[in-house]
């Protein structure tokens, strides 16, 4: 173990830490907003629209998201309506691929978190809301809302984690992010050990300052 060389190469790791951010952050921001859609759909009372949910959900829980990487980025250009369609231009490249699967995937997980959240509500306090004449727009606002995040994000706390984890197969598309980073210097320098061990321990400050920020929040809804 050549211990001088983390010093060296965590340096270099960081320079993939804003890519690794940006398919975090891009993914999390379109698995909330598809993952409230599923939710919706799941609780929806037209049977087409929640087994249509519920056939994604189990589509994108239940297969590797390795599995969905390599379908979107290397399958898709296989059909020549794809290639020839507005979207090409953004599916050609590899990082709006990681970001889309990422996102996509992260939905359906997310769907769960929060179809287990609305499950959880106090039935007592909606039909109070009801009972005081609350349109539907102030009992989601005032009433589902608030207790829908307070009960959801311990969970998906984990969620964020499991996402920030998932960017590192973006390095098999080619994407220099932390792991990519991390193979390159591997193969330079001959070092997995060194290379890999020190993208862990950026990882792992990543994952340190996402579960502060996420215990913040936690305490600041209890109050």
């Amino acid at each position: 173990m050549e211990w001088h060389l983390f010093k060296d190469f965590i340096p270099k790791l960081l320079a993939g830490v804003p890519i690794t951010l940006g398919l975090l952050a891009g993914a999390l921001a379109l698995g909330v907003l598809l993952g409230a859609i599923l939710c919706y759909l799941r609780v929806a009372k037209v049977p087409v629209l929640r087994h249509g949910a519920v056939c994604y959900v189990s589509l994108f829980r239940g297969t590797p998201l390795l599995v969905q990487l390599f379908a979107i980025y290397f399958g898709l250009g296989q059909f020549e309506a794809v290639r020839e369609s507005i979207a090409w231009p953004l599916l050609r490249h590899a990082w709006f691929c990681a970001f889309l699967t990422l996102g996509l995937n992260s939905a359906a997980f997310t769907s769960e978190i929060l179809r287990g959240g609305l499950l959880g509500l106090e039935k007592g306090q909606l039909e109070a809301a009801k009972a005081y004449g609350f349109s539907r727009w102030k009992k989601l606002r005032f009433v589902i809302l608030p207790q829908l995040t307070r009960i959801s994000i311990p969970a998906y706390s984990n969620e964020i984690i499991l996402v920030l984890k998932g960017t590192s197969l973006a390095s098999t598309i080619s994407l220099l992010e932390i792991t990519g980073l991390a193979k390159q210097l591997s193969s330079k320098h001959f070092t997995p050990f060194e290379a890999f061990i020190s993208a862990g321990v950026v990882y792992l400050a990543i994952v340190f300052a996402l579960t502060f920020l996420m215990q913040w929040v936690e305490r600041r809804l209890d109050q």
